[in-house]
């Protein structure tokens, strides 16, 4: 699977570690975000993934240090949810609930491992169908 992944400077080690997880379950990761420390604004990373997501219908991943304003500007694109997670249980109900299709990340709160297994949940976990009629109100906001 075609995954997107970006990121801001606070993310980089994170979606390191990430990327490498992604590759060896096999996914062909297409990295968007920055490869430094060096100071960057999060919102076109957010966007830009945001857009590529939507396009190949797939998935992405967003990260920067709370995960809170890249997630805003991926959901500025139409067809995106984007759901900031911590948690397994939000990750998987993110899922099943809202059809969640780019899982946002925040560097500064989690733990890269932790950030992993949040992946591996975000990307193994289906949609519930009964939930077809609500998500199809986001996507016509």
């Amino acid at each position: 699977m075609k995954i997107y992944i970006g990121n801001d400077h606070a993310g980089v080690e994170m979606k390191n570690q990430i990327v490498e997880f992604l590759k060896t379950k096999g996914h062909e990761v297409i990295n968007i975000g920055t490869d430094d420390s060096h100071s960057v604004d999060y919102p076109a990373f957010g966007k830009e993934v945001a857009k590529k997501v939507v396009e190949n219908s797939t998935y992405g991943i967003i990260i920067c240090g709370t995960g809170i304003g890249i997630s805003i500007a991926a959901n500025k694109v139409k067809g995106a949810r984007a759901a900031l997670c911590y948690e397994d249980q939000t990750t998987i109900l993110a899922r099943q609930h809202n059809n969640a299709n780019i899982l946002a990340l925040g560097a500064r709160i989690i733990a890269n491992e932790k950030a992993v297994r949040l992946v591996d949940f975000f990307l193994n976990t289906e949609f519930e169908e009964r939930h077809k009629n609500r998500v199809e109100k986001l996507n016509n906001q």
